[in-house]
Formats: C-alpha cells, sequence, structure tokens
C-alpha cells in the first residue's frame, strides 16, 4: 500500500551556519560596534544575548532573514520569554521546533478524516503515517494539509508505492 510520513524538521547542520552567518554579520555592522551582543547555539537552543530591546528585535530580523536563506521557516522558531539580565542587557532563548506535538498529530488526523479522504493516519511518535490504496488519494491529502493553517512547517517524505 501506498504511504508517506508527515514530519516536522529542522536542519541542525544549516541552522549552526546561520548562526555563525548572524555572528558575523553582528560583527561588521556599524549599529552593534562596541556592543556585547552575542548569539550561540547548543543543543537545537540558540540563546541571544543583547545590550538592550531595540539591539535584541534587530537580531531577530537578522537570524530569521539568515535561517530562511538557509532554508529553515521562521515557523520553525519558538522564541521564549525575555529574560533581564546585567543591567539593561536581555537574553532570550530561541527553541528550534523539531517534531509534531502530540495536539498537532491529533488535529491533523482529524483533519483529514474530516476530509473523508480514503487513507488512514496514524502517529507515529513524533511524525504521522498516511497510509491508503490509490496514489492520487495520498496526493490529495499532502496538497489538503498544506492547504491548512498550519504555524509549524510540514515536510512530505517517505513517498512509496
Amino acid at each position: 500500500m501506498p504511504s508517506f510520513d508527515i514530519v516536522s524538521e529542522v536542519d541542525m547542520a544549516e541552522a549552526d551556519n546561520a548562526v555563525q552567518n548572524v555572528t558575523r554579520e553582528i560583527g561588521t555592522r556599524f549599529d552593534f560596534k562596541g556592543s556585547k551582543s552575542t548569539i550561540e547555539i547548543k543543543d537545537g537552543i540558540i540563546t541571544i544575548s543583547a545590550d538592550d530591546d531595540l539591539k535584541l528585535r534587530q537580531m531577530h530580523e537578522i537570524l530569521q532573514g539568515n535561517m530562511q536563506k538557509r532554508g529553515i521557516e521562521p515557523g520553525s522558531l519558538d522564541y521564549q520569554k525575555v529574560e533581564q539580565a546585567a543591567g539593561q542587557s536581555v537574553r532570550q532563548n530561541v527553541l528550534l521546533k523539531n517534531g509534531i506535538d502530540k495536539e498537532l498529530s491529533k488535529k491533523i488526523v482529524k483533519e483529514i478524516k474530516g476530509g473523508k479522504y480514503k487513507v488512514q493516519a496514524a502517529i507515529q511518535g513524533e511524525e504521522l503515517r498516511v497510509t491508503g490504496k490509490k496514489r492520487d488519494d495520498l496526493q490529495d491529502v499532502i496538497a489538503f494539509v498544506k492547504g491548512l493553517k498550519i504555524e509549524q512547517p510540514l515536510q512530505f517524505k517517505n513517498f512509496r508505492d
């Protein structure tokens, strides 16, 4: 039976390259001259330290631009609460979303079943497996899921006949 997987994953090597590009860009930009703004990535968590809120917002824009250039969609970035550090400086963690959480998985399965497609959708850990008798049905489901308003970027892999 034909099947495919719906996954949400981030290429960590590309994310690391994007963070290194942000570091280089901060070092060369005039508005960051003399600032102690830093960005680093470790275990799927990007830590941004900036002198103030304005520089933090600028770093967000630079980070999103570099991630986009590397093929990582902005929906993969989960910005956490901004923390105050010493003086006016601020710190923020940004999580890279890997995998589909249970609630989103259930919502997608419910939408597929509500669409009256002749397929079965099963949750397998942090991904979904969709199987059906006809290849056309699976392609219709892919188009349907792409049309859903889901913030988290999804990829469709392992399409098998």
